[in-house]
């Protein structure tokens, strides 16, 4: 029952991210590295005034936890944190790129690669064991991209890209054990923040006039920002990241309905079939993980007549 609790964290997360569209597209008028920075400023103020009020004392006991360690762990720690930070960043702003100047299908199928990818790396990295079961589901998967890829393969780099910045922080948080999850977060999103600084003071600041932008901004920040990262972190505590990552198919295929049915983006029959293999590889790859959680909440709630 507690590791249901994991799984179930991690889908809500991938289901938010989902319809991260919705908040994007009506502010696509914007430059991407605008709405990145006002996403980065938002989610910063939001969730240091969060962690300020409601866990301070967590902060504090890091920071002293974190001066106890040994300066190996110390420097570890520190560098899963920024490397985490950077690599998050790159995700935000390519992802916004992919939305807005290219189509929502390219970004669903930046995140159909994205398990593949963190499954793989997964099993080489942190030496996570995949079952033979769950190695036919990442070929099956893996057939589904090449279909996917044969239909759209312009943008087959930035969907690259987009995928291996986050299969990377995924695995990356997967071994930053020595911070409360929400306090890695604040630090993430200070180094976003500080690292997105350089731009503006070349570029120049521009403030968008339009009040609704800000109202898109606040949504983005927290329903797909900050509660989604948090969920997602949190599920690292107690499910495995090629697990976790396999889950990120959630996302895509949600965003692929919406790319067909409210963005009236054109799909044909080869791409349908990519993502039917997709959700077969999905299944495959969870059905022991499902199998053993039910019978453990069979057992749980089965009734004692001996009791």
């Amino acid at each position: 029952m507690q590791n249901l609790k994991y799984y179930l964290f991690a889908f809500t997360a991938f289901l938010l991210w989902g319809f991260f569209s919705l908040a994007l597209k009506p502010i696509a008028y914007v430059a991407s590295f605008d709405i990145l920075f006002f996403r980065i400023l938002c989610s910063l103020v939001l969730i240091v005034c969060f962690t300020l009020v409601f866990r301070k004392k967590s902060l504090v006991n890091d920071l002293k936890y974190f001066k106890k360690l040994s300066k190996k762990e110390q420097q570890k720690g520190l560098s899963l944190t920024v490397i985490g930070g950077i690599l998050l960043g790159l995700n935000w702003f390519l992802f916004i790129y992919v939305v807005n100047q290219v189509n929502v299908q390219s970004a669903s199928f930046a995140y159909l690669i994205c398990p593949i990818i963190t499954a793989f790396l997964a099993s080489i990295l942190l030496k996570e064991k995949l079952q033979k079961l769950q190695w036919i589901s990442i070929i099956i998967s893996f057939i589904g991209c090449s279909i996917c890829f044969l239909n759209n393969s312009n943008n087959l780099f930035f969907a690259l890209i987009v995928a291996l910045t986050y299969a990377l922080y995924l695995i990356s948080q997967r071994s930053n054990i020595y911070f409360d999850k929400l306090n890695i977060l604040v630090f993430q999103i200070v180094i976003i923040f500080i690292l997105s600084l350089p731009y503006y003071f070349v570029k120049g600041f521009s403030i968008p006039s339009n009040p609704s932008f800000y109202g898109y901004i606040f949504i983005i920040a927290t329903l797909f920002t900050l509660i989604p990262l948090y969920l997602n972190l949190y599920a690292l505590k107690g499910a495995q990241a090629s697990t976790v990552g396999i889950m990120l198919y959630i996302n895509p295929i949600i965003a692929f309905m919406l790319a067909i049915f409210y963005y009236k983006e054109y799909v044909n029959t080869l791409q349908f079939a990519a993502y039917f293999l997709i959700l077969l590889s999905v299944f495959i790859f969870n059905y022991r993980v499902l199998t053993n959680l039910t019978k453990k909440n069979y057992k749980l709630n089965e009734p004692n007549i001996f009791r």
